[in-house]
């Protein structure tokens, strides 16, 4: 199975023009967790983006954070993966793909939307069209 396509990482110096050109306006705390987020093909939740901007010396409250990440997700800057019921991840990689979920090591990990076929899908409720599917496939050590 191949792993989904590669987005190529952001440089900081490139975040301004991404959040512009998703109708983001440009804050010091909103580039710097985009740039946490895309600086390279990953899936970080918002405990981890918290832990990352504490440890680069910026103090960002929880609500910030949340408000960024729902905000980014919003616009398509990034996806949000609700895998376990308990935490969200944050998908660097906004291109069709689906993901293996490890159990034990709480980690995501891409492939390809082409390896798979999703058939006969239930008809949807009227008044609605699909918007997307997310399929994860949990894993666990044998």
């Amino acid at each position: 199975m191949k792993t989904s396509n590669v987005i190529p990482p952001v440089a900081k110096s490139d975040i301004p023009n991404v959040l512009r050109g998703a109708g983001i306006s440009i804050t010091p705390q909103r580039v710097e967790i985009a740039n946490i987020l895309l600086s390279k093909t990953q899936h970080l939740s918002a405990d981890h983006i918290r832990k990352t901007l504490k440890s680069n010396n910026m103090n960002v409250s929880k609500a910030t954070v949340y408000n960024t990440l729902g905000l980014f997700v919003a616009r398509g800057v990034v996806r949000e993966l609700i895998v376990d019921g308990v935490c969200s991840f944050y998908d660097s990689n906004t291109e069709p793909h689906h993901h293996f979920y490890d159990t034990d090591k709480s980690e995501l990990i891409d492939f390809s939307a082409n390896d798979t076929q999703i058939k006969n899908l239930p008809e949807l409720p009227p008044g609605t069209e699909m918007d997307s599917v997310d399929l994860v496939v949990r894993l666990r050590r044998r």
